[in-house]
């Protein structure tokens, strides 16, 4: 039989785990400076927490899980399909992290105390096709802050984006909108009742263009006139304040719009005085499809890349509030951990050493240098070096060999010379350089 694995899944081998343990080592080093606290939910969730939070097209992405037991006995299959599922999955792997913590928050109220910040590292799954950047078993690294209403949340958020991709290396163009401002403009060409169409559509607006989406507005009900008023609304040039102030003129008498465009001059007051490195727009096309949000909304792409998002997020007023507990605001973010992969593989932004699984190997000439070794290797770990000692007394070719495709930088002999003098013979596999040693000293060898 061949050995395979589902599509949209990965095995990762250590060089690759390595290297994703950079990844996530930099987001929650970054995510601990701005004191956000860890937490884990189950990799499956109740479906009635699941369905309805991320709209028609995320219902149809969720990985539904059948139930347990003799699960078709009572089933009626002459009913609709979606009643069918609802009696045979009651399930689902979480699609998301963000859905989840709602959930959580509800769930631990007499735990936290408000406002709460939490990190959470885990994958998520989605029945999606396959593609570059795109695979249905995939990592989050998620940031958020809920009970709070202050935009200094946001403001701390483009700090983290920042920090994150300055210490990774990438460039990237941090894009920010507000769900607000979209509101408005639906408002604005006559389709308030279409807000949830529009922004689903104008989404796609980077994977499938200007035209397609157009058409598939056309199809979502709105007529001609207003999907041709739209254009001149995302063609607004100019500085952010240009923008603003244009909105602001074209949204009077229009609360919510203007309180969209309040909500991003003040955003984009705080970022000015703050020291953020990338470039940060206002774009009036970003809309993420996701329903919960309700305020402003990012999206990080890396420059010089043909690649999707990296990172994303925004502001939901009353996710809580579906599970139970209203009137509780929040604000997160994602870093998507695999297409963060793609892009530091594809601009070669890992750092060399990471694949090394030890530092220092010990030859291995029988037990009783084996023993001496050990001690060695021991004292060695004691000090936060990595060691291993050749598990066999196998030909010296060999064990050299090993060394070289481990790319370990340091290999050391022990014979009975050195054992009788406390002494180690070792030699920097780089350079060629061999030296003997006190055994005490071998940690400040290879520490230069």
């Amino acid at each position: 039989m061949k050995c395979s694995i589902p599509k949209g899944t990965r095995d990762f081998l250590p060089r690759e785990m390595a290297r994703r343990n950079y990844i996530f080592d930099v987001i929650r080093d970054v995510f601990k400076l701005f004191a956000f606290e860890p937490i884990e939910t189950p990799a499956m969730e109740n479906l009635s927490t699941l369905m309805g939070k991320y709209g028609e097209e995320g219902d149809k992405l969720l990985f539904k899980v059948l139930n347990s037991g003799d699960f078709m006995k009572d089933v009626d299959f002459g009913q609709d399909h979606r009643k069918v599922a609802s009696q045979i999955c009651e399930r689902g792997l979480r699609y998301d992290l963000t859905v989840p913590f709602a959930r959580f928050v509800v769930q631990h109220r007499d735990d936290l105390v408000l406002p709460f910040r939490r990190y959470q590292l885990q994958p998520v799954w989605r029945a999606d096709r396959p593609q570059k950047g795109r695979y249905r078993e995939f990592y989050q690294c998620d940031a958020d802050m809920i009970g709070s209403e202050s935009l200094l949340n946001e403001l701390e958020l483009v700090q983290m984006i920042d920090r994150v991709f300055r210490r990774l290396g990438v460039s990237v163009t941090l894009k920010i909108n507000n769900r607000k401002i979209l509101a408005g403009i639906a408002d604005l060409v006559g389709a308030p009742d279409k807000l949830v169409d529009i922004t689903v559509a104008i989404d796609k607006l980077d994977k499938i263009g200007r035209d397609k989406v157009c058409e598939e507005l056309l199809d979502r009900g709105l007529t001609e006139a207003q999907v041709m008023a739209l254009n001149p609304v995302f063609e607004l040039g100019g500085t952010v304040q240009d923008k603003l102030a244009r909105l602001q003129a074209m949204f009077a008498g229009n609360e919510t719009g203007l309180k969209g465009v309040d909500e991003m001059r003040e955003l984009f007051g705080y970022i000015d005085d703050s020291d953020i490195s990338c470039s940060v727009e206002l774009d009036l096309t970003l809309a993420r499809g996701l329903n919960y949000y309700t305020g402003a909304i990012f999206e990080v792409k890396a420059n010089n890349v043909s690649i999707g998002s990296i990172c994303g997020g925004g502001r939901y007023d009353n996710l809580t509030g579906i599970f139970g507990m209203p009137n509780v605001s929040g604000v997160g973010i994602s870093f998507g951990a695999d297409r963060i992969y793609d892009v530091l593989t594809e601009l070669d932004k890992f750092p060399s050493d990471l694949s090394q699984a030890a530092q220092v190997l010990f030859i291995n000439f029988g037990s009783q240098e084996q023993s001496y070794a050990m001690r060695c290797a021991s004292q060695l770990r004691s000090e936060g070096i990595s060691a291993l000692v050749y598990p066999d007394a196998a030909k010296m070719k060999k064990q050299m060999d090993y060394a070289n495709r481990k790319g370990i930088p340091f290999v050391v002999f022990v014979g009975e010379a050195e054992i009788s003098n406390d002494t180690v013979t070792v030699k920097n596999m780089q350079s060629g350089e061999q030296q003997t040693v006190g055994r005490l000293a071998l940690a400040e060898i290879v520490r230069r």
